[in-house]
């Protein structure tokens, strides 16, 4: 059985580590796992009164649609989520029922300063509550962006935290197949 995880970056920045976090991941999967990334910098902000949804969305969703489990890096800003991951969010919600959202399982990781976002994602473990998300409990992945374990170019360099991201991803792999079950 083959799965596709989907990661999205709350970050839009390119150098970003917390796009690097994702990019680190994707040679971490274990046997039988994909992930693919969503590009989130052209997404506009929800807005109810558009009657068509941009095309930067429709692209998104469909990736969404595709995903068994989504990879949500978390940047930390003033204490809380970025707002272009709660802007996707909000945009996927939207949809009938919340048929992109509920029930699907979700790891979720972060790379900033000092206790490495652990702020934001337990604020987006809320959202995920309120939109039928299940995380993955453990483990966790809080990466600390400014202590050496990425390069300038936001890659992860640290043995460390991609045995982390590896172990994470086995995980969500597991956890995948036992909400199948």
């Amino acid at each position: 059985m083959s799965l596709q995880f989907l990661g999205l970056a709350g970050s839009l920045r390119a150098k970003s580590t917390n796009r690097g976090l994702l990019r680190a991941a994707q040679g971490q999967l274990p046997a039988g796992v994909s992930l693919a990334l969503a590009e989130l910098a052209d997404v506009p902000f929800y807005n109810a009164d558009l009657t068509e949804k941009p095309a930067a969305v429709q692209r998104v969703l469909a990736q969404l649609a595709a995903a068994d489990a989504l990879v949500l890096a978390c940047p930390e800003y003033n204490y809380s989520l970025a707002p272009a991951l709660k802007n996707m969010l909000d945009w996927a919600s939207r949809e009938p029922d919340n048929a992109l959202l509920a029930g699907k399982p979700v790891a979720i990781m972060g790379a900033g300063g000092g206790m490495g976002t652990s702020r934001a994602q337990y604020h987006l473990r809320q959202v995920c509550v309120y939109l039928d998300l299940h995380p993955l409990n453990k483990p966790e992945v809080f990466a600390n962006a400014f202590a050496g374990g990425f390069d300038e170019h936001g890659d992860v360099r640290d043995e460390r935290l991609l045995g982390q991201l590896a172990a994470q991803m086995q995980a969500l792999k597991d956890w995948t197949l036992r909400l199948r079950a």
